[in-house]
């Protein structure tokens, strides 16, 4: 990598990042209750089958090194065959080992279950958090439910949970099988479509972490990513009461004419923006857009010039999503930007 496409890229995460603490995707990382079972189980794994790696390659090598002492070399050229209790002892050990290969398989399948039922857990307590994702090509939906009507909300892409609190992810899909993952906080599980899946985590600090479709569902597969942003009470209970509110009314000349640029073209067929006409479901809703770490599911930071690039030409940073080429003038670019930028 060149010095100056490298100090670009500190720079961009420094960015990114400042003002959080970030954990990238990492089973043995673990900043939840479920992850530090998997964590636990991964380094067992690795120490037991580690040492047998050793100890195989130090019976192969061990040949190599080993002087055979008195053998009369013509006697090699003989057909040579081994005595009877030669051939018991080699018997008693390909036994022995055979054995110990078979207990070894089991004890890891015994352990691989147990951790498994540990980390899906029983029923999640009732003061739980529920909330329901929805994979499709090639985003997140992410939907907070709640017995008061009022209080539900939908955003996309990324997930708030409060610290130390029970989360039960309902997972969903439209189209495709997709697989939900926050290494960080819990293993995989599938979304399947007409199939309700389930699984819950507990994150035990604060953080930002980095998730992924784990599932290979089609051309841009590997830029279907999210964050879950895990944080104190408090910080958490103030986000929700922010995004439940409807979108702020544009306050300038320039974002009132974004405003109108937005509600007069096709975007309102496909994204939603409470407090304004804009009422579609196909793609993620635009709300709080801009409180938002990234856009097109984390393949850029939410900046300016990434939104005006994804709005202009959405197929040249993500061939085949299913976000439309929205014809523009260059003087009404500008506006719109300016006003999804102002929906915080």
């Amino acid at each position: 990598m060149k010095p100056r496409m490298a100090a670009s890229l500190a720079l961009g995460l420094a960015a990114f990042c400042s003002g959080c603490a970030v954990s990238y995707q990492s089973s043995v990382d673990p900043a939840g209750t479920q992850a530090e079972q998997i964590a636990v189980l991964w380094w067992f794994f690795l120490a037991l089958l580690g040492a047998i790696f050793v100890l195989v390659m130090a019976f192969a090598v061990w040949p190599l090194f080993h002087r055979h002492r008195g053998v009369n070399p013509e006697a090699l050229e003989e057909r040579h065959e081994p005595s009877r209790e030669t051939e018991r002892k080699l018997g008693r050990v390909v036994g022995w080992a055979s054995g110990i290969t078979v207990l070894i398989l089991l004890a890891l399948i015994v352990i691989s279950v147990i951790t498994g039922r540990a980390t899906a857990g029983s029923e999640p307590p009732r003061d739980h958090l529920a909330i329901e994702v929805t994979g499709s090509q090639w985003w997140w939906s992410v939907r907070y439910v709640n017995d008061d009507a009022s209080r539900i909300l939908t955003t996309a892409n990324e997930i708030h949970v409060p610290v130390g609190r029970t989360v039960l992810i309902r997972g969903l899909s439209h189209d495709v099988i997709h697989s939900f993952w926050i290494p960080n906080l819990q293993g995989k599980r599938d979304l399947i479509p007409s199939r309700v899946t389930t699984e819950w985590f507990q994150a035990s600090r604060p953080g930002r972490y980095r998730g992924q479709c784990a599932e290979f569902c089609g051309l841009q597969h590997a830029k279907m990513a999210l964050w879950v942003i895990a944080e104190p009470s408090d910080r958490y209970d103030a986000w929700m009461e922010n995004q439940l509110k409807p979108a702020a009314a544009p306050s300038t000349p320039d974002t009132q004419a974004g405003q109108q640029v937005f509600l007069s073209h096709a975007c309102v067929f496909c994204h939603t923006i409470r407090g304004t006409s804009a009422a579609g479901q196909a793609g993620p809703d635009l709300t709080h857009l801009a409180s938002r770490l990234t856009i097109a599911a984390g393949t850029l930071a939410n900046t300016k010039g990434n939104l005006a690039g994804w709005i202009t030409d959405p197929q040249s940073i993500k061939p085949g999503n299913h976000m439309a080429t929205v014809p523009l003038r260059s003087e009404d670019l500008q506006p719109l930007v300016d006003y999804l930028e102002s929906l915080q």
